[in-house]
């Protein structure tokens, strides 16, 4: 049976797809870029910002299907300029402690709305 995640702390998306699907106690999280929930707008802003605002965007889904970034088990990071990698790096570790997710992170020519950085993350509930 599929779940579908929805929370106004989040954005809404801007395309035929859910925040977020729980099935089989595994939640998929859309690719989060930094739109902010209050205005649904992207402002294009610096990599630590815009890092900052989807790490935050990705919690309030996580927390409306109650769950945290401990139950992180795979992320995709996507980003517009493999430059910026370190400080994505040190701002995403922050939400991590221990028994960190599987994870790559890729370059892409281009991202929704001239981003600079897209994160998707799965999770799994069976973990508490």
């Amino acid at each position: 049976m599929k779940k579908i995640i929805f929370t106004s702390n989040a954005p809404e998306p801007i395309g035929p797809y859910s925040q977020a699907v729980l099935t089989n106690d595994i939640l998929y999280i859309s690719g989060q870029i930094a739109i902010d929930p209050n205005t649904q707008t992207y402002v294009p802003q610096g990599i630590e910002e815009e890092t900052t605002l989807v790490m935050k965007n990705l919690e309030s889904i996580l927390k409306a299907a109650d769950m945290s970034f401990a139950d992180v088990i795979k992320t995709s990071i996507f980003l517009a300029d493999m430059n910026d990698f370190a400080t994505v790096n040190a701002i995403y570790s922050t939400y991590f402690t221990k028994d960190f997710p599987a994870r790559e992170t890729v370059e892409v020519s281009v991202l929704p709305q001239n981003s600079k950085v897209e994160i998707s993350m799965v999770a799994i509930t069976s973990q508490k």
